[in-house]
Formats: structure tokens, sequence, C-alpha cells
């Protein structure tokens, strides 16, 4: 009994350490551990694939719903988008700098890089290399992306790229005037 204990111990020690799950096992909601991962490829594919290499063959439901801000838009409308940050960054490269998934959602963290050397998504060719970063939420059905909500630092970006208007300059006092309101 001792040396079962022993072994209990050591590959309860192993599991703990590498975050291995064995086969078979289950979330503590009760989704299958295998589930789970494989929603993660899932969406780790929309950047591996999809935004670094060009290559849209992502699966999604034929009902998609994606939100961004205020508004929602379409797998037709999404692909656009993706095809068009592309062609404005030709090089454009994003890690996915973590994920974390429970039941029929993931969410990654992650950041993108790239220089602007080409048009798209209403973007001129600044030659201005870039990184921001943003989330997106997932949601899998039947091993495939139903929805997604996506949250950048468009601002950033815009600053990044020189494309922000620049404030006017506050007009000169000659020293007896008050200056302008704040």
């Amino acid at each position: 009994m001792k040396t079962f204990n022993i072994l209990l111990s050591a590959v309860a020690t192993i599991v703990a350490l590498t975050g291995v799950i064995p086969c078979e096992a289950t979330a503590s909601d009760g989704v299958p551990a295998e589930s789970v991962e494989l929603n993660k490829s899932i969406t780790r594919r929309v950047y591996e694939e999809g935004l670094n290499q060009g290559r849209f063959e992502v699966p999604y439901s034929a009902g998609f719903v994606g939100h961004g801000g205020r508004t929602t838009f379409t797998h037709a409308d999404g692909m656009a988008e993706a095809k068009g940050w592309r062609e404005a960054f030709p090089d454009l490269k994003i890690t996915v700098d973590k994920q974390v998934a429970e039941r029929d959602l993931v969410a990654v963290r992650w950041t993108a890089r790239g220089t602007n050397t080409g048009t798209g998504n209403g973007i001129p060719a600044t030659g201005r290399a870039v990184q921001a970063t943003g989330t997106t939420l997932f949601r899998i059905a039947d091993g495939r992306i139903a929805e997604e909500w996506t949250c950048a630092d468009s601002l950033g970006l815009m600053k990044q790229l020189g494309l922000l208007p620049t404030p006017a300059a506050a007009p000169a006092t000659d020293g007896n005037s008050p200056p302008g309101p704040p």
C-alpha cells in the first residue's frame, strides 16, 4: 500500500508540474478537457494560419456574428477586414500571448507587430513599424467559431502610424490678455 501511495503521489506531482490532464479527464465544470483544448487550437489557427500566413480556412459557423466596438459584423466582413490588415502590414505577425478557456469560450490575449508598407482597411502606407495588443473572446459551437468579441488598442495603433490629427496650437497672447479656456 505504501508503494502505491508513493506512485500515486509521483503521478499527481508530474501531472501538476507539466499541466498534462489524463485522458478522459474533465474540467471542474464537467466539460471534457479535450473539448477545451480543441477549442483553444481552433482559435489559435485564426492568428497562426489566417492573420500570420494569409490562409483563411479556420472553421466558422454559418450564423457567425462578430462584435467590434458598437457594431456587429458577418464572417464575410471579418474576412475582408483580416485581408485588409494583411495588405496594410504584409509582414504582419501576431503572437498568442495567453489563452484561457472554459466550456465553449476561449479568451485570447494577443500582440500584433508589423510594418505598414501597404494599404488596406483605409490606412495609407506610412512605412512605420508598429506593435498593438488586444483581446478576443470566441464562442465555439460544434467545432466552429460561432461568435467573437474583439477589443484592440486602435488609438495606440493610429498614434504609432502618425495618423491622429494634431491638436491646434494655442493662440499667442500679448501678455495683457487672459489665456483662453483650458
